[in-house]
């Protein structure tokens, strides 16, 4: 980039507004004794994907046959019993695809397949065509009904809206009817395209007629899908109208109740839950919210957020990169790292204080408190869909000890005192001011052990040996680098460390006071090390921590005071 070249910024607003002028409010519902708003949703929904088709077709590049089965392979892994596989009156490559996997024996027991469908005689005859040896089939039939598309596009009433609908789904009844007799079970799905757009009263009614033609029953019921087409209100008004259409459409106990919302306002998923609170049974959509503009509904982020409330979600996200990874593959979509759920790093934490919350939480669950996970600011365990909880702290310029405490302990076993963490913190903080950005674990273990363990200054242990004296004394010798030279000293006490420090003192002239001390393993096995944790104080109150390192628990100690005395001289 030319050094000379800047960011253009907006133009300060003076006196400027947008053209708001141009947009209507959108009307409410006049549903003054809704219910919705005090129902809780206690189970999953009924999932449909629409990756297949909804999100092919909004691809700038199109899924491959390869990789149309790589998608359709992952939803049937992640547990969907209905999958929309295709438009096959629409496209060859459509029809191709579902005639392979129903004649290759690739659609399992309990799984129903889904084929779209426009309200036209030729499209009908092709998509039952392109059925033909399916075991479960919804049929989804589909024409729009918004007041706009009636009088812009389509310039009919609504009267010819309703007998397009009716007449394609006695065409859609009397052309499955071979398929039936010949054991394929056939669900009629019926979409009044642009639902939100469209007059209440009128999308009852149209339903209502479609059913009279298709003579659902409560065993073989209709599926009604009222989609949010173009996201046009907040989520309580579709809610709303779904409560609305449910209330008033006729002979509601032979219909399902199905939700296809688009996120145009970015509520998408706000707006399928607000549905199923007002009554729906259904929800389609595709993983990520791929889709159309700003997408469909995003089904991994709705079923998660089930799942976090302690409902089974009835589909199986436990392997969050491999989903994602065949996502991307498929789709040429990168997904976010903010992308709930799924993202790189929704489940991080750089803040100081929402890390020390995090190792605070991470330790009350580890402790064995009643079995629920209850981690501020984790509203799961990143574990439960493929991630690590040592993933979710990182640190940078913004982190505390807290941060830093953590990635020692997760990543390398070490539990430190307070007062260290106190110290290396802003020792962590300035390396990362100079970096510029994050700290990998073995950055900040690499400052860590320069600052505490391998601390450069006038003293060495080279080597030493303990003796027995009698059953209450040992006897320390040991050789040390003192600045260029090399000292022997020797010291008695009532252990390896009193004897040690008993001959640093009367070698050296050392005045040492050991006041903290403590001891254990960083990991199990023959590869065992032991760590050394201690302080000293000087002739001024004056605390030094040291640590020391080693298979020897002696050895590890002996080191954690000649790394307190260097950093005392230091």
């Amino acid at each position: 980039m030319n050094s000379n070249s800047r960011v253009k910024t907006p133009q300060q607003a003076v006196d400027k507004t947008m053209p708001f002028h141009k947009y209507k409010p959108f009307e409410p519902i006049a549903l003054k004794d809704r219910t919705w708003p005090d129902q809780v949703i206690s189970q999953a929904p009924r999932w449909c994907s629409v990756d297949l088709r909804d999100g092919n077709q909004a691809l700038i590049e199109p899924m491959s046959p390869a990789q149309k089965q790589q998608m359709y392979d992952l939803l049937v892994a992640l547990g969907f019993k209905e999958i929309e596989v295709g438009f096959p009156a629409a496209s060859q490559a459509d029809f191709d695809f579902v005639r392979n996997i129903i004649e290759g024996g690739l659609i399992p027991a309990g799984l129903t397949i889904q084929v779209l469908c426009q309200a036209r005689k030729e499209l009908i005859t092709r998509t039952c065509e392109a059925v033909q040896g399916a075991g479960d089939v919804v049929f989804h039939l589909y024409n729009s009904t918004s007041t706009l598309q009636r009088k812009v596009v389509f310039g009919m009433s609504r009267e010819e809206i309703i007998k397009l609908a009716t007449d394609a789904t006695a065409l859609v009844k009397e052309y499955t009817q071979p398929l039936v007799d010949a054991g394929t079970n056939v669900i009629l799905e019926y979409s009044p395209e642009s639902y939100t757009a469209t007059e209440m009263d009128f999308a009852v009614e149209i339903c209502a007629a479609v059913m009279e033609v298709w003579q659902p029953t409560a065993e073989n019921k209709i599926i009604l899908n009222l989609p949010s087409t173009v996201e046009m209100a907040t989520p309580n008004v579709y809610a709303d109208q779904i409560e609305y259409f449910i209330r008033h459409l006729p002979e509601r106990h032979t219909a399902v109740i199905s939700l296809h919302t688009h996120n145009d306002r970015g509520t998408g998923v706000a707006a399928s839950e607000l549905g199923l609170m007002a009554g729906a049974e259904r929800i389609e959509g595709t993983l990520f919210g791929n889709g159309e503009r700003t997408g469909n509904c995003d089904l991994i982020t709705m079923a998660m957020n089930l799942f976090s409330q302690g409902i089974d979600p009835e589909l199986y996200l436990s392997d969050m990169p491999g989903i994602v990874a065949v996502s991307e593959s498929c789709t040429k979509i990168p997904i976010h790292v903010r992308q709930p759920y799924a993202g790189e790093l929704v489940f991080t934490a750089f803040s100081g204080s929402h890390q020390d919350a995090i190792r605070k939480g991470m330790s009350h669950v580890e402790s064995g408190s009643d079995g629920a996970w209850e981690v501020p600011y984790l509203p799961i365990d990143p574990a439960d869909v493929g991630g690590s909880y040592r993933e979710t702290v990182r640190v940078n310029s913004q982190s505390g000890k807290g941060g830093v405490a953590f990635i020692l302990e997760h990543y390398f076993g070490v539990q430190l005192p307070r007062e260290i963490l106190l110290e290396l913190s802003p020792i962590i903080q300035a390396v990362s001011e100079v970096d510029g950005g994050e700290l990998k674990p073995e950055t900040i273990w690499n400052t860590f052990v320069n600052e505490f363990v391998e601390v450069k200054g006038p003293y060495q242990l080279l080597d030493y040996q303990i003796q027995t004296v009698d059953m209450e004394r040992e006897k320390c010798t040991a050789r040390l680098a003192v600045s260029e030279s090399e000292v022997d000293i020797s010291g008695e006490g009532s252990g390896p460390i009193d004897a040690f420090v008993a001959a640093l003192i009367e070698t050296l002239n050392e005045p040492l006071n050991v006041v903290d001390y403590q001891e254990y393993a960083l990991n199990e096995g023959s590869e065992a090390q032991a760590i050394s944790i201690l302080s000293i104080s000087d002739d001024l109150q004056r605390k030094y921590y040291g640590v020391g390192i080693s298979k020897n628990t002696t050895t590890a100690a002996f080191k954690s005071i000649i790394a307190a005395i260097n950093r005392k001289w230091r």
